[in-house]
């Protein structure tokens, strides 16, 4: 017979079927391909349960699987079954007999190619619309949790007076089902219409109706059921506009109701709820009418007025009554702006009072002594020191310290002393030689703390440090120094099976390590070998023999990585610190609770708000964000990282804050009580920098409390770039121990300044209590200079610092040869009604290629100072160069001048003051060496002549007259507890 298509028939070619071995060769392959695809997805899903449960967070887990697995088939199976039902209707309710026409002769043919496969093609339809429809619900098990689990604010909006939790956590799921209703009438609007069509219910070109009154009616009630959506999404939009962003007044983000939306909008938004329930009614009305223009008609006219009254008469009212006098017409709006955003960002207890920036005292010599009660100065800067850290301190190549250094406190003889702090991490970099069980196996973890004074320097320039070597020893006692979990460790480690780890090294050699904690996950079960060795790609995994009984991996190692895994809702501050707690390493992360449903509360973005010049250069120090835009934000959560164990726990710290509450509800038993906090830990606990940042930001605008002054944009400031460097980035806040005004003690303290927007003046500076366990911690003072004066701003500082001559002339020798200039932090220190300004200057010099601390900047009142010490700089600005920089002696007073010398401690003191003077030379020179040297023989002449004054004072005094004290020193030279490069 011919073919059905009419082509010429010829000899037809038997192809024949494959042979049994290859059919059953390619059953096999399918069968291997599906395993395969089924085990990897398994192996996703067990290595993160294994990981969960052993941190002991596997109801965090579960909690988050049930909930996704709940949302996915709650609501694919609803889109699914809404999709497929239209179309089962649609072909119930097809015409029994299609017209006779072209286009329906057309369409018989595809009527019958799926005349067979109709159900399979529905099953299949609707199951792929189910699946994207539940993966997409999935992705807001967040919303869900957040509405079941919602705790009241117990505070209400100003407009519709409704509990802030509405528009947190009610608000969101409303908008979420509403546009799930609108994915669902949409696709079964098409679906049923493309029924329909192919059943004959529509017709675009066959003559008569166009519209069967079953397609008629169908389609009406789907378009009236979209209507409908259409009216309550009106509905929600009213309470939308008090958390609506906007751009108001050269403000980003503005949020809150303005004059237009309270009198043109929200009107316009309930108009339009009743236009689009009556357009619905019609609608649906086509069920008894079976036309449709009457609901056209209405459709048309919502449409309409969604235009004018919607759209033009906003921009009426805006044009016509706002802009003639804006300033009276949106004041209570920016009044409600600014209390709801002072509260959602916690500065509306900042304390701004006025500082004059200029001294009270005119004799600035009684000012020297009240420097040091005022702050204890910090010339380490910890964001620099880190080469010093790495060349006096690694010890090994393959040990490393972050970048920046962190500072912390540490009690010294009962006080508590500015300490920089790092740890020596684990390198893979560093190693003899890279493979897989050196990078694994051997070489696992860190060794050791290391810190150092923050307010003093040998004479050498180099960090005095209170714990140093390796092991490591000093200060902080005895405590486990393994550190497996660190900022920098990244890479996955297998431990305590039969390979030997490498521990550290010693004189006597390597000394080996097995891992004794129950951190990581068993490997000892092949079913997990297996898991591992896909999720990780590394098929020695499954057979290698370094993996034994007792072998564990270790991985999601680094401390923020930890927090964020546990607590999948929190938003994690980009500095973790490490701390010495009850004989542990802990490293110690803020985490933040956070939302962008604070009615009237500006939205600020994370991701810039806590940008500085330090994040520019370590992206390690970024925020981890779980939404980069919020508007209301919570230290609500303290968490600690065991460096040896790993193990993670979360302490409650906000202990009033309703998010986290509602998160607590939603995740029973994994945040402990803020009283589970030890006094050990407390002692470390501090203020967090990028809440400090956040606030800061805010304050430049939200300072003011009085909506005239924030309309006229006078009072704005700015974060002033970094000037130390030429990043163009914002300056970072700084921790240092200082009093302010009101203050009868220092505290450890978070600073930063502020100048005029545009300009680089001092406008403000601010301050908050960093120290955990005080009774102001969190205390933000902000001391307002006044607009009729001009005091100098940190680029303005630093400007003045480079152009003086005799500095300029100093920073020219110093940069001599290879060496380079690095400034170091610029500390701002409020001082009897002016501002001080203190900056260290390290040298990288010769072949040494770390910065190393040689002079120090001092400004105050128009004095400047550019000297080797601190307290040099400092008697010079005070002009106090001729008073002791020496402490007195433990036993009393300092003694009294001597009335006569003993020859050979003349003859020392005047070997001494040689020596001083060749290290000067040298140091003008930028000879490093030879200031090495000289520095050498002052410490050895001063000992001679304190040797030869002890020896002295047994014999009685030698020429019967007074002998010198053992502090005595040369003319201008510093005694030998304080050389020339120290402070």
């Amino acid at each position: 017979m011919p073919d059905r298509g009419g082509g010429p028939t010829g000899p037809r070619i038997r192809v024949g079927r494959p042979s049994r071995r290859v059919r059953t060769l390619l059953m096999t392959l399918g069968v291997l391909a599906v395993l395969g695809m089924a085990f990897t997805m398994f192996a996703g899903f067990w290595t993160d349960w294994l990981w969960y449960r052993s941190v002991n967070y596997s109801s965090v887990f579960t909690t988050t699987l049930w909930t996704k697995i709940g949302l996915f088939f709650v609501f694919g199976l609803l889109m699914a079954l809404a999709v497929g039902f239209n179309i089962w209707l649609a072909h119930r309710l097809r015409p029994p007999l299609s017209a006779m026409s072209m286009e329906q002769q057309n369409l018989d043919r595809y009527r019958m190619g799926i005349a067979p496969y109709k159900k399979w093609l529905l099953l299949g339809i609707t199951s792929l619309i189910g699946l994207i429809a539940g993966a997409s619900a999935s992705g807001q098990w967040r919303t869900w949790l957040m509405w079941v689990n919602g705790v009241p604010f117990n505070q209400k909006d100003p407009q519709f007076h409704l509990d802030v939790a509405f528009y947190a956590f009610d608000l969101p799921w409303y908008r979420f089902l509403l546009g799930f209703g609108f994915a669902t009438a949409i696709l079964s609007l098409i679906a049923a219409a493309l029924t329909h069509y192919l059943y004959g219910g529509l017709r675009i070109t066959s003559p008569g109706a166009r519209a069967t009154a079953a397609a008629t009616s169908h389609l009406s009630v789907l378009i009236g059921t979209f209507v409908a959506l259409k009216a309550v999404a009106y509905w929600l939009d009213r309470y939308g506009l008090a958390v609506k962003s906007s751009d108001f007044k050269a403000t980003d983000n503005w949020t809150g109701l303005r004059y237009v939306d309270a009198n043109a909008y929200l009107p316009a938004k309930t108009i339009l709820f009743c236009i689009a329930v009556i357009c619905a009614l019609l609608f649906f009305a086509t069920l008894w009418r079976r036309t449709w223009q009457l609901p056209l008609i209405g459709f048309g006219l919502m449409v309409l007025s969604a235009i004018l009254i919607g759209g033009l008469y906003p921009a009426i009212v805006q044009k016509f009554q706002v802009q003639p006098n804006e300033q009276a017409k949106e004041a209570p709006y920016v009044n409600k702006n600014l209390e709801a955003t002072r509260q959602a960002y916690g500065i509306d207890d900042a304390k701004v009072t006025d500082y004059s920036g200029v001294s009270k005292t005119e004799d600035k010599t009684t000012l020297r002594d009240d420097v040091d009660a005022t702050a204890s100065i910090r010339i380490m800067d910890p964001n620099i020191v880190s080469p010093t850290f790495q060349q006096l301190q690694q010890i090994r190549n393959y040990y490393a310290f972050p970048t920046n250094l962190d500072v912390d406190r540490y009690s010294e003889n009962g006080k508590d002393q500015d300490t920089v702090i790092g740890l020596r991490e684990l390198n893979l970099n560093g190693i003899p030689k890279n493979n897989w069980i050196n990078d694994h196996f051997r070489y696992t973890h860190g060794y050791g703390v290391v810190a150092a004074k923050g307010t003093q320097v040998d004479s050498e320039g180099r960090p005095v440090f209170t714990e140093s070597d390796l092991p490591s020893k000093g200060e902080l006692g005895t405590y486990q120094q393994r550190i497996y979990y660190g900022e920098k460790t990244s890479e996955y480690s297998i431990v305590g099976g039969p390979q030997k780890e490498i521990d550290y090294s010693d004189d006597s050699g390597e000394k080996t390590y097995s891992y004794e904690a129950k951190s990581g996950v068993n490997l000892a079960n092949p079913v997990n070998r297996a898991a591992y060795a896909v999720a990780f790609s590394e098929p020695q995994i499954l057979y290698s023999g370094a993996i034994g009984e007792g072998s564990r991996i270790l991985y999601n190692r680094t401390p923020k990585e930890r927090v964020e895994a546990v607590a999948p809702w929190l938003t994690i501050d980009g500095d973790a610190y490490p701390a010495v707690v009850k004989g542990k390493i802990q490293w110690i992360v803020d985490a933040y609770t956070t939302t962008n449903g604070y009615p009237y509360a500006s939205r600020t973005t994370l991701g810039s708000s806590t940008a500085d010049s330090l994040t520019a250069t370590n992206n390690s120090r970024a925020v981890v964000a779980q939404q980069n835009q919020v508007n209301y934000i919570r230290n609500s959560v303290k968490a600690t990282v065991d460096a040896y164990t790993g193990e993670v726990k979360l302490y409650q710290w906000d202990t009033e804050d309703p998010v986290l509450k509602t998160w607590m509800k939603a995740f029973p038993g994994t945040v402990e009580p803020k009283s589970d906090i030890s006094t050990d830990l407390m002692a470390h606990l501090r203020y967090p920098q990028d809440l400090f940042k956040v606030q800061r930001e805010l304050l430049t605008r939200y300072h003011v409390e009085d909506a005239d002054t924030f309309l006229s944009g006078s009072e704005v400031w700015q974060v002033p770039d970094d000037p130390t460097n030429k990043s163009g980035n914002a300056v970072p806040p700084y921790y240092q121990s200082l009093k302010m005004p009101d203050q009868q003690a220092q505290a450890f303290s978070l600073t930063t300044t502020f100048t005029p927007n545009g300009r680089d003046n001092l406008s403000a500076f601010m301050s908050v209590d960093a120290e955990a366990g005080t009774s102001d911690y969190g205390k933000i003072r902000v001391l307002k200079l006044p607009t009729s004066t001009t005091v100098n701003g940190p680029k303005q500082v630093q400007s003045q610092f480079n152009s003086e001559q005799d500095i300029a002339e100093q920073i020219r020798l110093l940069k001599g040869g290879d060496s380079e200039v690095e400034y170091g932090n610029l500390l701002t220190v409020p001082l009897d009604g002016g501002l001080l300004y203190v900056e260290p200057v390290y040298v990288r010099g010769g072949g040494l290629k770390y910065p190393l601390l040689r002079k120090v900047l001092v400004t105050y009142g128009g004095n400047t100072a550019f000297e080797n010490t601190l307290d040099a700089a400092l008697n010079k600005v005070f002009g106090a160069e001729g008073a002791p920089t020496e402490p007195p002696d433990e036993g009393g007073d300092t003694p009294p001048p001597p009335t006569s010398t003993n020859p050979t401690v003349q003859e020392a003191l005047n070997d001494a003051q040689e020596a001083f003077d060749a290290g000067q030379e040298a140091l003008k020179k930028g000879d490093w060496e030879a200031y090495g040297r000289a520095q050498d023989d002052l410490q050895e002449a001063l000992q001679r002549a304190e040797d030869a004054q002890a020896k002295a004072g047994n014999t009685g005094g030698g020429n019967g007259g007074s002998s010198p004290s053992p502090r005595a020193t040369p003319s201008g030279s510093p005694s030998p507890s304080r050389s020339p490069d120290s402070s």
